[in-house]
């Protein structure tokens, strides 16, 4: 025989969070994240050489100089002509405030434009000078 519910009793509240939808929100938010940091680094893609390098200290005001393999010269993401890059590096250095530069050359670019880019970098005064390597692999 069952049973009939009176009017008078209650059917108990169950408080519970459904967190379905919310971890299925956070993994699309990981991979948006996953996907879009690379592309937030910038900068050119260069097979700069490898050798001993120590870790570069990531700041706003940071100068890159890439010499990309066919001899082009950019600063940052933006080309330069080889015949102002002394001019506008010189602007670029006034306007940033900056004291280091550091030049990122392929390791397949021809050595007349890479000297031209380190020996304009280092004309300019109270500017020091860095190369960007890739760190040899453990052996």
């Amino acid at each position: 025989m069952s049973r009939r519910r009176g009017a008078r009793e209650v059917l108990p509240v169950k408080a519970e969070i459904n967190v379905t939808s919310l971890v299925d929100v956070a993994f699309t938010l990981l991979v948006i994240f996953i996907i879009t940091a690379p592309v937030l680094q910038g900068g050119v893609e260069v097979n700069v050489p490898e050798g001993r390098v120590g870790a570069i200290e990531a700041s706003d005001d940071l100068i890159i100089v890439s010499v990309q393999a066919d001899g082009s010269v950019l600063f940052g993401e933006t080309p330069v002509p080889r015949e102002s890059l002394e001019t506008t590096l010189g602007q670029l250095i006034r306007a940033g405030g900056t004291d280091a530069v550091y030049v990122k050359a392929d390791s397949l670019a021809q050595y007349g434009p890479v000297f031209q880019v380190i020996s304009t970098v280092a004309a300019q005064e109270g500017v020091t000078l860095s190369l960007i390597g890739r760190e040899l692999p453990n052996r």
